[in-house]
């Protein structure tokens, strides 16, 4: 029992870097276009089936194809902004409209090139596993140490982005309050392709180093943006901290209760939890209230 315990501890922090990056990136758009992107699994989506072109087709090194995955749905995201978000900027009904619509754009140009029902599979390019701190029969495979060392790294980056560069203080005054940030020449146009950029990236790179440990089907962003949501509200919508806190709260529970009951069970919890987080404190765990 201490080894299926210890086990599912680590498969947890690694479900965790994951959900970390993509609600961060999600958390990152609503802040500055007040927009919740639906089409943010899609992107996820585009990211992995980049990778089974680049890498399982072409025969092209992995880290390639992950480079490769960033730019294809950085250029997707940049496109949705100019042409959708801009526009309905701070019309979060208009918003979510336009990515519920972009959503089944994507979905559909999937099925159209690659196949409905052709689900594909994406050998991981490091085979083998990690026997954890010598622990006999606690294990790690190679590529899901490859997804925790590049979603942590990409959360570092991004962090001291935000602390200590001079874009990523503007960057931040334009999520905490984007009306008070152009009062001082802030661009939020300019700020917004910035964190359409970030956002769709960490999306892309997120599909593309999941890709060889899921099977990658046009559908397969559904579920991670049921999660993404999860994790942004219980965190706090606009915070950067509070979405990484509740990805760490979600996953690890999410990942005990498959463990031990049964994904449906998990599923339908992990919705409870959220309702009961709104109902305690509906602002997030980390939220502030807008003063008036």
């Amino acid at each position: 029992m201490l080894e299926l315990i210890l086990q599912t501890c680590v498969n947890a922090i690694i479900a965790t870097s994951f959900a970390a990056i993509f609600a961060v990136g999600l958390m990152l758009i609503f802040g500055v276009m007040q927009i919740i992107n639906f089409a943010h699994g899609e992107l996820y989506m585009a990211g992995a089936y980049t990778v089974w072109v680049v890498y399982a087709e072409n025969n092209l090194p992995f880290f390639v194809a992950v480079l490769a995955a960033a730019l294809v749905v950085i250029v997707i995201g940049l496109l949705m902004e100019v042409a959708l978000f801009r526009p309905l900027r701070g019309n979060m009904l208009g918003g979510l409209i336009v990515s519920i619509g972009m959503l089944f754009i994507l979905q559909v140009l999937a099925v159209h090139f690659f196949g409905e029902g052709l689900m594909k599979t994406i050998l991981s390019p490091y085979r083998g596993a990690w026997e954890v701190f010598g622990l006999r029969g606690i294990t790690v495979p190679y590529q899901r140490l490859i997804v925790l060392g590049v979603a942590s790294g990409l959360l570092a980056l991004f962090w001291v982005f935000l602390r200590r560069s001079r874009l990523g203080w503007a960057l931040r005054a334009c999520t905490q309050d984007p009306e008070a940030a152009a009062l001082q020449g802030i661009s939020i146009n300019k700020f917004a392709l910035i964190a359409m950029a970030i956002s769709a990236g960490l999306a892309g790179v997120g599909g593309a180093v999941m890709a060889p440990l899921v099977v990658v089907d046009p559908h397969m962003g559904s579920s991670v943006i049921i999660m993404a949501l999860i994790v942004v509200i219980v965190g706090g919508l606009g915070s950067l901290e509070g979405a990484v806190l509740a990805a760490i709260i979600y996953t690890f529970f999410h990942t005990f209760m498959t463990t031990f009951f049964d994904g449906v069970i998990a599923n339908i919890l992990g919705l409870v939890v959220m309702m009961l987080v709104l109902v305690i404190r509906p602002t997030g765990i980390m939220g502030t209230s807008e003063k008036s």
